[in-house]
């Protein structure tokens, strides 16, 4: 763990309230890319937390009521599909972490972002595989996923239950490009990820 702390524990001597920041969604054909803020308390360390790719969904829901009971402050952004469209997916995962920022109740004074660069006038730290190697990104990553995740499963999938937005979270699965194909996209499908999509597909009929 302390491994984890080594980041935070770089900037803790000049910076007491430190932000992690992440995103989830960036690779799904379907939805929101979601990103969140995470401060968590100095030298707080917390068991198991790790990027949320390596933990099983029920472990993401138990760490994800950990981290929000103990962590300072938590901020959620999002950018939706049109927006996703109209800017690209990499600004638009941008504008999410800005907004996620800007929900935190306390202001940080620096950020550790995972492999970005938000747009916003407080000192900042870009960190590759940082979801891995920070636990305030970590925390991040956990609560960006499982509020992802509790759409897809809930909201979402009600919303078009033909899709099987629940079972595949908007990514690109054999189920979900079956349906895509049957029933054309919806308007919360992200059309400049569908192109090469239906292009390839065409060539199998």
């Amino acid at each position: 763990m302390d491994d984890l702390l080594s980041y935070e524990r770089e900037y803790w001597s000049s910076y007491r309230c430190i932000a992690g920041i992440d995103e989830v969604g960036r690779g799904c054909l379907f939805g929101d890319v979601v990103a969140a803020a995470v401060i968590l308390p100095q030298d707080l360390q917390l068991e198991d937390v790790n990027d949320s790719k390596k933990l099983s969904p029920k472990k993401r829901e138990k760490l994800y009521d950990l981290i929000m009971e103990e962590a300072v402050a938590v901020g959620i952004g999002y950018a939706d599909a049109a927006t996703i469209d109209r800017i690209n997916i990499k600004q638009a995962s941008r504008l999410a972490m800005k907004r996620a920022v800007e929900q935190l109740a306390v202001a940080p004074e620096f950020l550790l972002v995972d492999a970005e660069k938000v747009d916003v006038d407080i000192p900042q730290l870009a960190v590759i595989k940082g979801d891995a190697t920070s636990q305030s990104i970590a925390a991040a990553s956990i609560i960006a996923k499982v509020t992802r995740d509790r759409l897809c499963q809930g909201e979402w999938d009600a919303r078009y239950p033909e899709y099987g937005i629940a079972v595949h979270k908007g990514y690109a699965t054999k189920l979900h490009r079956e349906q895509l194909l049957a029933l054309g996209p919806t308007p919360m499908h992200r059309k400049s990820f569908l192109g090469n999509l239906f292009a390839e597909e065409q060539t199998l009929f």
